[in-house]
């Protein structure tokens, strides 16, 4: 149970929650619990999904990119309420076949054979381990791939969101309300 209260009201006026619950439904398919939880604070729930949003598209990573980060750094974080989160965003926003979405889920980065989306992950899954040890090397790698400074600095931005969502889940025990397939 959700240690906190899931906000659910009958009407949204503000046009920027409603904006943000349009946006969300129509990557999920709903509004999920987690967001009911960050409506107990409503304030920083619009500037949250405003940076989550920018995050996801003004930077040079795909959305393609952005959920597997996602998947595998909740995954990393034994984060179950995230993991199917990003995976329901792949699999029903994204339109990605659910078999490959639960292959991720149980493989991890030996079921990615795009060698870009692999190289971001590993990256991205050293920088939520232990962001001390990313090196020149790491950075370079990232480069050769195509990212500029400016696509560097969104995916560790996005690891560090990822992490967020992440830990507020995980303490508040969000009640999991995604298809089951993506639990760990």
């Amino acid at each position: 149970m959700t240690r906190v209260g899931l906000i659910k009201p009958d009407e949204i006026d503000d046009p920027i929650i409603q904006e943000i619950f349009s946006w969300v439904t129509d990557m999920e398919g709903k509004v999920p619990n987690h967001f009911y939880v960050e409506m107990n604070f409503p304030e920083y729930l619009k500037a949250k999904l405003g940076s989550t949003k920018i995050l996801w598209d003004l930077g040079e990573l795909s959305m393609e990119e952005i959920q597997h980060v996602g998947i595998l750094v909740s995954k990393a974080n034994g984060c179950d309420y995230c993991t199917g989160a990003f995976c329901t965003v792949l699999s029903y926003g994204m339109n990605t076949a659910e078999s490959y979405v639960e292959e991720l889920v149980s493989r991890g980065v030996d079921s990615i054979k795009n060698k870009r989306i692999l190289s971001i992950v590993i990256f991205a899954l050293k920088a939520n381990a232990n962001p001390k040890s990313v090196t020149d090397n790491d950075i370079d790698e990232l480069k050769t791939l195509g990212l500029t400074d400016k696509g560097i600095v969104q995916l560790v931005h996005l690891v560090s969101d990822f992490g967020s969502y992440n830990r507020l889940n995980l303490s508040l025990q969000t009640e999991y309300d995604y298809n089951d397939m993506w639990r760990q």
